[in-house]
């Protein structure tokens, strides 16, 4: 299976079928279309990936399902101690943009401790609930890269945490669905962030304290998984809010998230307007 991939043509979107440098465009509105359906019809067009106008990998995904605290490099950076269970958390569609759109900061007078947090995300493939540790990993389509843009101060004040992750075109997600046939468990990945060229978080999935299998497994005995569901693996050590100082993104930085095997999401922060 190659890697697939969601482009907009016009005012529409349509998934494509990575092929060298070009994509070929598939009759399907995204990836997640493609999923649900196990069609990959051509269209008859091609178009250079280097020019490719890339939108979300899932435009309107059923759900996005983050987990938080799951690297052990993290959850040590931030004081705390290994969960016994996977915290989760939410963000709905108009959070997502592509791999190379501008994450919209929110005005000045809301936040200014938007911070960038680099995520291996899991695509499902195929409907799952209940699952055994195989047929979780059987219902894995495969996996893109993610950054959990998040607004720390709205996160934290309260417990709940939801406020500060599901601000409005915050977090890209793709460049492209890599299949699980060719990264397995989604192991052993070396992952990357970076702000203005400088390195800020340098990881490996290996530090997930809870793995693909086990997050899979777990969430499909509280919801029934669907095809085109964004999960969201959680974020290694790095992450602005953990620093002395603290440092934040601005309007004009650029922002990259990378993972081996995957590719890289690199993203311009601008101010609304």
């Amino acid at each position: 299976m190659n890697n697939l991939c969601t482009v907009r043509i016009g005012s529409i979107t349509r998934a494509g079928r990575v092929e060298g440098d070009d994509i070929v465009v598939l009759d399907a509105a995204d990836v997640g279309a493609v999923l649900r359906t196990g069609k990959q019809e051509e269209t008859g067009n091609a178009i250079p990936r280097v020019t490719a106008d890339l939108a979300p990998l899932i435009t309107a995904p059923d759900k996005v399902i983050c987990v938080g605290q799951n690297y052990l490099d993290h959850i040590r950076e931030m004081g705390n101690e290994p969960p016994a269970a996977p915290t989760y958390f939410a963000k709905f569609s108009n959070s997502l943009i592509g791999a190379r759109d501008d994450m919209i900061l929110p005005p000045v007078d809301v936040s200014t401790h938007v911070d960038w947090e680099a995520e291996l995300a899991i695509v499902i493939g195929s409907p799952v609930r209940h699952a055994s540790s195989a047929e979780a990993l059987a219902a894995v389509a495969g996996y893109t890269v993610l950054n959990d843009g998040s607004v720390r101060d709205y996160q934290r004040r309260t417990k709940q945490f939801l406020a500060g992750k599901m601000f409005e075109g915050l977090t890209p997600v793709g460049p492209v669905l890599v299949p699980a046939t060719e990264l397995g468990d989604g192991s052993g990945l070396t992952i990357r962030s970076s702000v203005d060229g400088v390195v800020k978080q340098d990881s490996n999935t290996d530090q997930l304290c809870f793995t693909v299998v086990d997050i899979v497994k777990d969430l499909s005995a509280i919801t029934t998984l669907m095809p085109g569901d964004i999960i969201a693996t959680g974020t290694p050590g790095g992450v602005g809010a953990a620093r002395t100082p603290p440092e934040w993104l601005g309007d004009g930085s650029i922002v990259r998230c990378e993972i081996e095997g995957i590719g890289a999401v690199e993203n311009r922060c601008v101010l609304p307007g």
